[in-house]
């Protein structure tokens, strides 16, 4: 079956600012997802909630140049707070789903099978 990348965007000061039963609703809120994926056939393959964009470290390459900085590539409102491999029987299923993902946004997109390619 194939496999989709779920990416979850939110604004993250809502992470900053939530307490323990915030927490603990979104996390309802996930496993609803999950249960639903499951009713429609599907599965959840992996993923993860990623920790706040100030601890991530980019690694540009330019030419033969390597070079790092601190945080994300780019500044925005919204950033990646984590993700989800989907295995669903085609791309509408899978944006029927995501549809159902308890995130700001979220953005679908095919995996490839690098199979094709052995």
């Amino acid at each position: 079956m194939p496999e989709y990348l779920l990416s979850m965007f939110d604004d993250e000061s809502w992470h900053e600012q939530a307490g323990e039963e915030d927490w603990q609703a979104e996390l309802q809120l996930h496993e609803a997802f999950a249960a639903a994926v499951e009713a429609a056939g599907c599965q959840i393959t992996g993923g993860a909630a990623l920790q706040p964009q100030a601890t991530a470290t980019t690694v540009h390459r330019v030419g033969g140049e390597v070079t790092l900085s601190d945080g994300p590539f780019a500044e925005t409102k919204e950033c990646l707070g984590g993700f989800y491999l989907l295995q669903a029987p085609d791309l509408d299923t899978a944006v029927r789903l995501a549809r159902q993902c308890p995130a700001g946004h979220v953005e679908v997109r095919p995996v490839v099978n690098l199979e094709q390619y052995e």
